[in-house]
């Protein structure tokens, strides 16, 4: 028997009135997979907002339904607008009050950190999710405290003593920058393998779902992160926060997705407008024996904030920059047809 997950970036219902539109043109493929997953990058409340105390509330009533319409089976809600327990909790109430089952999220971190499991047409699928992009108070989940799951990242910012590049000046006149470096967390990251053993033989597929990055390229901790979940047992890595693509890689046979730009997200920080925005949706197949592939289709959002299906052949500029900074990371892509197949440029690394 074949099978196919879906895994979206970023849903965000913020300016949503009409809970038909956003999915309008995608539902029915989404409605087709037997588990699709999304990052909901939205608090399910109303509440004042403004662009210098920022915060993504969607009205509850309309962001549910819309919702319920999409055929989405589960949502992550470990990213950094989800913050503060107030709107933590009303987002996590109004989840449970429609069936939409979460992970990421909850009175404790046990709660927090514990996956989703999703069980579908004999198919199940385990989905953990963690942010390293979270604020310093009433964010982080605590044995006794509610909250997000979070993996914490450290910067340092490194003054060369040498030439470390030859497009560099050499470190002996003032204004070279620092080189930036970081690391991920190693209890944190100890936490993450246990969480990700233990579900390993639970479910048929592992999914890991991160929120982080900072411009275009994976930083070192995303690498540490997203390598150990692998290590550990995921099958999948999937990224976002940054609200555009960013390279995919293949580690040990294992696809890590550092970022999939957004499926809805009408509005983002400081009133931004991400109308046109690109972003990927990965189908997964698999079947009894294992994953047989790895497929991306591209995804735009028109002016009246629905989504759509962009065929590869209007994304050339596009397809062609993800395919060479992904060939870095030892990911091979290729068109067929709508879709952009995505295999190891070298097996077994």
């Amino acid at each position: 028997m074949t099978a196919k997950i879906i895994l979206t970036g970023d849903v965000n219902l913020m300016r949503a009135t009409d809970p038909a539109v956003p999915f309008r043109h995608v539902i029915d493929d989404l409605r087709s997979a037997d588990v699709v997953f999304s990052n909901l990058e939205c608090c399910l409340r109303l509440a004042e907002q403004s662009h210098v105390n920022e915060g993504f509330f969607a009205d509850p009533q309309v962001a549910s339904e819309a919702l319920k319409l999409s055929g989405i089976h589960a949502v992550g809600i470990a990213n950094n607008v989800n913050y503060g327990w107030t709107n933590i909790s009303a987002s996590i109430e109004q989840l449970d009050k429609i069936g939409l089952v979460h992970t990421g999220a909850g009175a404790t971190l046990a709660a927090a950190r514990a996956p989703v499991i999703v069980n579908r047409n004999g198919i199940r699928v385990g989905v953990l999710q963690r942010s390293s992009v979270y604020w310093p108070t009433d964010h982080e989940a605590q044995a006794d405290a509610p909250g997000i799951a979070v993996i914490k990242g450290h910067t340092a910012y490194h003054v060369p003593m040498g030439r470390i590049s030859p497009d560099i000046p050499p470190a002996n006149r003032p204004g070279i920058p620092p080189v930036i470096l970081t690391w991920a967390d190693a209890a944190y990251l100890d936490e993450l393998r246990n969480d990700i053993e233990a579900l390993r033989p639970q479910v048929d597929v592992v999914v890991a779902s991160f929120h982080w990055g900072l411009g275009r390229e994976p930083l070192q901790y995303m690498k540490d992160i997203a390598r150990a979940a692998v290590d550990a047992g995921a099958d999948v890595v999937m990224g976002h926060g940054p609200h555009y693509p960013l390279p995919i890689e293949f580690y040990r046979d294992r696809p890590i997705f550092y970022g999939l730009g957004n499926l809805t997200f009408n509005t983002g920080h400081l009133g931004r407008k991400h109308s046109g925005w690109i972003g990927l949706l990965v189908d997964v197949t698999l079947e009894s024996s294992g994953i047989l592939s790895y497929n991306l289709r591209l995804v735009r959002a028109n002016d009246n904030s629905e989504s759509y299906f962009s065929p590869p052949a209007n994304e050339t500029p596009f397809l062609d920059d993800l395919t060479i900074r992904s060939s870095h990371l030892s990911a091979h892509l290729t068109i067929e047809g709508d879709r952009i197949r995505v295999r190891p440029l070298h097996p077994n690394l």
